[in-house]
């Protein structure tokens, strides 16, 4: 054999002197072969390094492979991350390898990386949806029974099994902390576009908080970006308002970051703050972080258990299941408004 180059099963059966169809029984119990040939073919598969095409076999068989799909839109993200490991935790107890891909929000992408799933017949494909992209063309193989789980947005165009986070009450509940500290100039920086469901959920659990409390809603005091430094550069524009916040809520972890840097190079500590979703060493900032944090990893295991009662035959309907999120109260909630928030009560 050839340095540098992968063993196959031609060489294994050159190795043990047979025929690359009575390797191929041996290794997948396909078929009858004596047990002195098959601790021969064993022994050259061991010898070799020879690796099975798996892939390859189940095309061929037509059976599923033994991987499970997962799409997300940023493979950077810790959130993203956590939610991959709580799906492993689950899926690797039943012998299936994760296999993940970024579509980068770009929903030619995703359908791309979806198509690459499906080509290599995987067992489950979980996708965390770009904004933008339809899941129509998932219709023939939903119908042909493939566990499709949608996670943190709902699917377009496609009704399909979809476990997301109670963004609306996780906001809600962190607005009304400010509201109670005495906030009423409380600034929103979620993250963009405007219509991406994470985004609208969340704009609605803050102007439910508003409401409740008899606050009115003021555009000028809500904003959005792409990024940590546009998140940063619209904290800054807040603060520069005439009658600025004296409080802010960010919409996501990466908004957070870019908040917790515009209020630092402002030297503004007297701003207080409530970020969705919790960061690495949110705890250690100063002051920590008071955030409405998500469970990623619940989010993946029940995601990857609804997958797999649909692999194993469950056909009721589509169902979305909520993740209950909890507010943990740390320092940066902790300034209150100088003037006893009176500031821009009726404007």
């Amino acid at each position: 054999m050839a340095a540098n180059r992968r063993p196959t099963l031609a060489d294994v059966a050159r190795e043990v002197g047979v025929s690359a169809k009575t390797v191929s029984r041996v290794l997948n119990e396909d078929g009858p072969s004596s047990p002195q040939t098959r601790e021969r073919v064993l022994a050259a598969v061991a010898k070799l390094g020879f690796q099975p095409n798996l892939m390859a076999r189940n095309i061929r068989v037509g059976g599923p492979d033994t991987t499970v799909g997962l799409v997300v839109p940023d493979l950077g993200n810790p959130f993203f991350g956590t939610v991959a490991g709580g799906i492993e935790d689950v899926v690797r107890e039943r012998g299936l390898t994760l296999l993940m891909g970024s579509s980068a929000e770009d929903p030619e992408r995703e359908r791309a990386l979806i198509e690459t799933f499906l080509a290599r017949r995987v067992s489950m494909l979980m996708v965390v949806p770009a904004f933008g992209a339809d899941h129509a063309h998932l219709k023939a193989a939903r119908a042909a029974g493939l566990p499709l789980v949608f996670l943190d947005r709902p699917g377009v165009g496609l009704s399909a099994d979809c476990v997301v986070s109670s963004n609306r009450d996780g906001v809600h509940e962190g607005v009304a902390h400010l509201i109670a500290r005495g906030h009423r100039r409380i600034g929103f920086v979620g993250d963009l576009p405007a219509k991406l469901y994470t985004r609208r959920e969340r704009l609605s659990g803050y102007r439910a908080a508003l409401a409740e409390a008899g606050l009115p809603y003021d555009r000028t005091l809500v904003t959005g970006a792409h990024s940590q430094e546009g998140a940063a550069a619209e904290t800054a524009a807040l603060l520069d308002l005439p009658n600025p916040p004296t409080a802010l809520f960010a919409g996501n972890n990466m908004m957070a970051l870019g908040v917790v840097a515009g209020l630092t190079r402002a030297g503004r500590k007297d701003i207080a703050l409530v970020t969705f979703d919790d960061l690495p060493l949110a705890d250690l900032l100063e002051p920590a972080l008071t955030v409405v944090a998500q469970d990623p990893a619940t989010i993946g295991e029940t995601a990857a258990r609804l997958a797999l009662a649909r692999l194993d035959g469950d056909r009721t309907r589509a169902r979305t299941v909520m993740v209950p999120t909890r507010l943990l109260l740390r320092g940066s909630s902790e300034p209150v408004p100088r003037d006893g928030g009176k500031a821009g009560a009726g404007a």
